[in-house]
């Protein structure tokens, strides 16, 4: 089984009830968060530093 097969297989919601859920599945849920909170915080990252550019360029004069 190839890791886009896995993925695919394995998906999950916030706020889903754990009691059932393995410990290797628990594991590989908090990587898969781990890996989109990074995504997010690139994507902040970006967004932020787009809108400090544009707050420098249209600054209102005194």
């Amino acid at each position: 089984m190839n890791d886009d097969m896995h993925q695919s297989e394995t998906k999950f919601s916030i706020g889903d009830d754990l009691y059932g859920v393995s410990v290797t599945e628990l594991e590989t849920r908090i990587a898969r968060l781990q890996e989109e909170v990074k995504r997010i915080e690139v994507e902040l990252l970006k967004k932020k530093r787009d809108l400090s550019s544009a707050n420098l360029l249209f600054v209102p004069k005194k």
